[in-house]
């Protein structure tokens, strides 16, 4: 029986953090609303909701029977600039927040962001040649620098103080689960660069810089974002609060690279004195993974709809170590850990049982 005194709306239910938050709301009996421009109609118990977030009368239309309690935003989309990406990706939350003002029903909303609120966005934090301080913690203030995660947190920031609501903003290291279609997805990229590799006898070759292969890292399993949203959401001493979530434990490249050529059963190169990126690596084997698909029976040919090297390669390529800590929300009770490694062979073990890798 679902739980009728709390009805979510998940703004992105189809990403890799949304399709996650679903199943997790779903097992929490809420009832729970996923919207999207092309939403999934086949989960379980999950109530399709098709709208877009930059059309007022679309979002009407489609919200005008729906009275969310809480609302989550795990949504955003890329544009070339960052001062492009602040004025839609602030429009898509002030949006959906005006729409739902009048109701009066909601009591919480959830926004999730990631660490480019402590590095800065992707075409800056590089190149400033000044470093945060790390492990990055909520206490640290924002960045002089445009960035679309602030105008994010001053719209839900402004829609809660005229409509009394409660807030929480969560920081993820790189996500890594289960999603297809994905603008940022390490986990399924990789098992695509590595499937590859092994089909054509290559050796699973490391992309990225010195610092991040020896450097101590961290990762956030979309399933245990999706705990700490629902946590924070409904525990009343981590309302109006900020909160880094990533797995609990701290690893380096240089040690899970070989683990995950490994479970594929190929041979892994690590660094070798310079960057070698992915995305120019993948983009040689569009037919490859064409030729792949057809062997083996898999469901996408697209190699675009599985991998996101560009993504993958900003994450590798970082020049310093980065990893949250992650105090703040274990003394406040959420204190739940996830196996960096079981994240990312629990995904391909799924790609594979989904026919998405071979």
């Amino acid at each position: 029986m679902e739980n009728r005194k709390y009805t979510a709306l998940v703004a992105g239910a189809t990403g890799i953090t949304g399709s996650n938050l679903v199943q997790e709301l779903i097992s929490q009996r809420f009832t729970v609303y996923g919207l999207a421009r092309n939403p999934e109609t086949n989960v379980q118990g999950l109530h399709p909701v098709q709208a877009d977030l930059m059309d007022m009368e679309s979002l009407h239309t489609a919200l005008e029977p729906i009275s969310p309690t809480h609302v989550y935003f795990t949504t955003w989309m890329r544009h070339d600039t960052e001062e492009e990406n602040i004025r839609v990706n602030s429009t898509l939350v002030k949006n959906l927040l005006e729409v739902l003002s009048p109701k009066r029903s909601v009591k919480h909303v959830a926004l999730v962001t990631g660490l480019k609120h402590y590095l800065g966005p992707f075409e800056s934090y590089m190149k400033s040649g000044k470093f945060p301080e790390t492990p990055v913690r909520e206490e640290h203030p924002r960045l002089p620098v445009p960035n679309f995660y602030y105008a994010q947190e001053d719209e839900i920031y402004q829609a809660a103080e005229r409509d009394g609501f409660t807030w929480s903003v969560h920081r993820p290291h790189t996500v890594v689960g289960y999603a297809v279609g994905n603008l940022m997805n390490i986990g399924t990229t990789l098992a695509v660069y590595a499937s590859i590799c092994k089909e054509t006898g290559r050796k699973f070759i490391w992309p990225g810089s010195e610092a991040q292969w020896n450097g101590i890292s961290d990762v956030t399993d979309a399933r245990i974002l999706a705990q700490q949203l629902v946590w924070a959401s409904t525990t009343d001493s981590a309302k109006n609060e900020a909160f880094n979530i990533a797995n609990g434990d701290i690893f380096r490249w240089k040690w899970l690279w070989a683990r995950i050529a490994d479970w594929f059963g190929i041979e892994a190169e690590g660094f070798n004195g310079t960057i070698r990126p992915l995305e120019q690596e993948l983009n040689n084997h569009h037919e490859t993974w064409k030729q792949i698909s057809r062997k083996y029976g898999l469901k996408e040919q697209d190699l675009d709809r599985l991998a996101s090297a560009w993504h993958t390669d900003l994450d590798l390529g970082r020049p310093l170590e980065v990893m949250c800590d992650l105090s703040k929300s274990r003394k406040m009770g959420f204190s739940t850990y996830q196996s960096t490694q079981d994240s990312f062979t629990d995904l391909f073990q799924k790609l594979r049982a989904e026919k998405l890798i071979p």
